[in-house]
This record gives structure tokens, C-alpha cells and sequence, in this order.
């Protein structure tokens, strides 16, 4: 059976082995857009087996023209809702300048974009004081909790939201200024 077969016999019938024939041959695509988003193995294994369940709703209410496309498509939604959900503080700037530099990539600013945008970040990033670069790095990048970042730097609680805060101020200084100075 093709792809537009499988679909349809699925549609049809709700036959979770058809559905895995269908999805099968996209787990590598959808962990390398989850990856792309979540920037974690385990999150990223995680959300494909969680696209996966979803599917086996979704595709017998959806109309798909075309599977490949619209998996794609769903993946990047669901890590997007991930972050979202994620978010510690809904007034976090450099969360935004991030979304907003996704968005800016897929709006076809290509790969030169995002090189420099990137550089960019990570030039601001190496601008802020040790404690903070570190703090930032976990808190947001890695998503990590305050007591986690604790315990892994040995920085008392209070200076690692301390080192986040000014470090989060100092960046959003440094990427306002196009990544000169603080």
C-alpha cells in the first residue's frame, strides 16, 4: 500500500498497525523537528511517541492531503506548545526574541539568518558574567529548575534567580544593541 492508502485504510478503519506503517517511515524526520525546537534527546523521543498518540485521534478527524507535510507541520506546533507551556515567567524577552527568530528563519531568511542571528545570541550569551552566562544557559536552554541550577553550580538559590534576572536584563541590553557591549 501507498501512503495515500494507508491514510484512507486508517481513516477508515482506526487500525493502530496500518497507522504505524504510516508513521514509521517519518520517526527520524519528526525527532529531528522536535529536536530542532526542544533541544533535548529525551524531550525530543518523548514528544515523538506523544505525536504518535495524538495521531491516532487526529487522523480520523483531520482531511490530510498530504501526510508528510502536515506531520511536519503538527510536530513543529506541538514543540511550539511544549515551549509555551514551559514557560516559567510569560514576560521572558529572550523566549521571544527566540520564537521571533524561528519565525523570522521559517519566513525564508534561510540558513544566513539564523547563522548570525545565532552567532549573535551566543556572542551576547558569552558577554554576561560567568555566573550568569551559566545561570541563563541552564535555566533556559536546558530548561532546568532554580533548584537544579543550584545544586549543579553550588550557587545558593537566591543568587541563581539573582544571576538569572540580571543575566536575562544584560542580554536583552547586549541583543538590543546588535550584540555590542552590554
Amino acid at each position: 500500500m501507498n501512503e495515500k492508502e494507508l491514510l484512507s485504510n486508517y481513516q477508515t478503519t482506526g487500525n493502530l498497525e496500518v497507522l504505524g506503517k504510516l508513521f514509521a517511515p517519518y520517526m527520524s524526520l519528526l525527532y529531528g523537528v522536535c529536536y530542532k525546537y526542544l533541544e533535548n534527546q529525551e524531550r525530543s523521543n518523548d514528544a515523538v511517541m506523544q505525536i504518535f498518540e495524538e495521531l491516532i485521534v487526529k487522523l480520523r478527524i483531520h482531511k490530510v492531503d498530504n501526510f508528510k507535510s502536515w506531520l511536519y507541520v503538527y510536530a513543529k506546533n506541538f514543540c511550539l506548545m511544549q515551549l509555551r507551556k514551559d514557560k516559567r515567567n510569560p514576560h521572558v524577552d529572550i523566549e521571544s526574541y527566540w520564537y521571533e527568530s524561528e519565525q523570522k528563519l521559517n519566513n525564508s531568511h534561510e540558513d544566513r539568518w539564523e547563522e548570525q542571528d545565532f552567532a549573535r545570541l551566543d556572542s551576547c550569551l558569552k558577554s554576561l558574567k560567568e555566573d550568569q552566562e551559566i545561570c541563563v544557559r541552564l535555566f533556559y536552554l536546558q530548561q532546568k529548575c532554580y533548584k537544579d541550577i543550584s545544586e549543579q553550580t553550588g550557587l545558593e538559590m537566591n543568587k541563581v534567580k539573582s544571576a538569572i534576572q540580571n543575566g536575562k536584563r544584560n542580554l536583552k541590553i547586549c541583543l538590543e544593541n546588535n550584540g555590542h557591549g552590554k
